[in-house]
């Protein structure tokens, strides 16, 4: 189920934060101390945050935010296209919960915004989230170097996602 945050995900929130496993493509693991003092009661409400819920507990969350003309990687020349991103715990890795929340994020956010792609960047070396991407419906467009690694930058026209 994908749902608005609330105070209860706080301490998922610091977990999938402070995760070795999960911070791995994305530029390391935060201190948990540390996001124990920052983590606001209710963590990521805001536009284009869902939670990933499964049995009554968080697992991962979507996003659906603007990528930042300053950004290499673009669709269009002033940028501003949707980027989808997502991060799940590791215990929910391999079940097929990434693919299915993020193609309902996606569809949901085609109903919204007809017409209107959506960007997805990785590290060309997460092999995983590079066939995630395929199954979603991304085309490479470019690779580039961001955050001292090799990334893979792709667009999907706003279509229904296949399931």
């Amino acid at each position: 189920m994908l749902r608005e945050s609330g105070t209860p995900d706080r301490s998922a929130f610091v977990e999938l934060f402070a995760s070795p496993e999960v911070g791995t493509y994305v530029g390391g693991a935060r201190p948990r101390d540390e996001l124990d003092r920052a983590m606001p009661e209710v963590p990521g409400r805001r536009p284009g945050l869902f939670v990933v819920e499964r049995d009554g507990a968080m697992i991962g969350i979507i996003t659906l935010d603007r990528r930042g003309a300053d950004r290499p990687g673009h669709v269009r020349p002033e940028g501003g296209e949707a980027e989808l991103g997502y991060l799940f715990l590791p215990h929910a890795w391999g079940h097929g919960y990434a693919a299915e929340a993020c193609a309902a994020a996606l569809d949901w956010f085609a109903a919204t915004l007809p017409g209107e792609p959506v960007v997805l960047t990785t590290r060309t070396d997460n092999d995983r989230a590079v066939r995630l991407a395929a199954k979603l419906g991304f085309t490479e467009l470019e690779r580039f170097e961001e955050y001292g690694a090799e990334q893979w930058f792709g667009v999907r026209d706003a279509v229904p996602s296949a399931r």
